[in-house]
């Protein structure tokens, strides 16, 4: 199983929020690249970047950042929050990204997306699906769209999408474990998805049980800056490649 840490970013230094609500922030550390720096060390091999304040306002904002975790790791990072242009799109990917979280963009402008896919490939894209209620949410969660889940994933994964990151925005902070039936069925449907599981992993028995479920990967965060999850004992039960 892929486990994949995550490092949220506001004003540069590594936070975690409350399903998404930015008035609950907590900062974990000042230099974000220290820890991815200590991830690696443990024995992680991807990274899952957020830009929290590019979500927010709807351009990438911290890129210093991500050039810093692409020079002094070896991690392959995938980011996230503001993409919604080429130009953002392609600054993140010269910045050392090797993947791309395509969310509030491939919800607005189908189009735009499907160019993208076409343009940079599905091994560079990773399709946000972050949802509330069964609707897609857009701009840092902000605000919810029309777009219900199924739908939205049958589209893209129909074009050739391939990696998708979905959030349950509901669980995402709470520690209260994740959304395995929705990931279930969503590895049901669709068998070929790269699925990454977002939201609620509080502990090892969470990944455990995603991982018994068949989904390929997951993204967790606050339980490792909470002190929940053994990072030795995790990597010795699920070593990375």
């Amino acid at each position: 199983m892929l486990l994949i840490p995550a490092i949220d970013i506001i004003d540069g230094r590594l936070v975690r929020l409350t399903k998404g609500d930015y008035t609950t922030q907590k900062v974990y550390a000042d230099d974000p690249v220290e820890v991815a720096r200590e991830l690696e060390a443990q024995g992680f091999r991807r990274l899952h970047v957020v830009d929290l304040d590019g979500a927010r306002s709807k351009h990438v904002v911290n890129l210093d950042v991500l050039r810093r975790i692409a020079l002094e790791t070896s991690l392959v990072v995938d980011f996230g929050g503001g993409i919604k242009s080429e130009d953002d799109l392609r600054k993140v990917l010269d910045a050392g990204a090797q993947l791309v979280t395509v969310g509030s963009i491939a919800a607005t402008n189908r189009p735009l997306v499907m160019q993208w896919l076409q343009d940079f490939g599905a091994e560079h894209l990773v399709l946000g699906a972050d949802v509330r209620d069964g609707l897609i949410s857009i701009n840092g969660w902000k605000e919810e769209s029309a777009l219900e889940l199924m739908p939205f994933l049958d589209d893209y994964l129909a074009a050739g999408m391939r990696h998708v990151l979905c959030t349950e925005i509901s669980r995402d902070g709470m520690l209260q474990g994740p959304a395995t039936p929705l990931y279930r069925s969503i590895m049901q449907a669709h068998p070929e998805c790269r699925l990454i599981a977002s939201g609620g992993v509080s502990c090892i028995e969470d990944i455990r049980q995603l991982h018994e479920a068949g989904i390929p990967a997951v993204v967790f965060g606050k339980a490792i800056y909470e002190g929940r999850i053994d990072l030795k004992e995790l990597i010795a039960e699920f070593p990375q490649k």
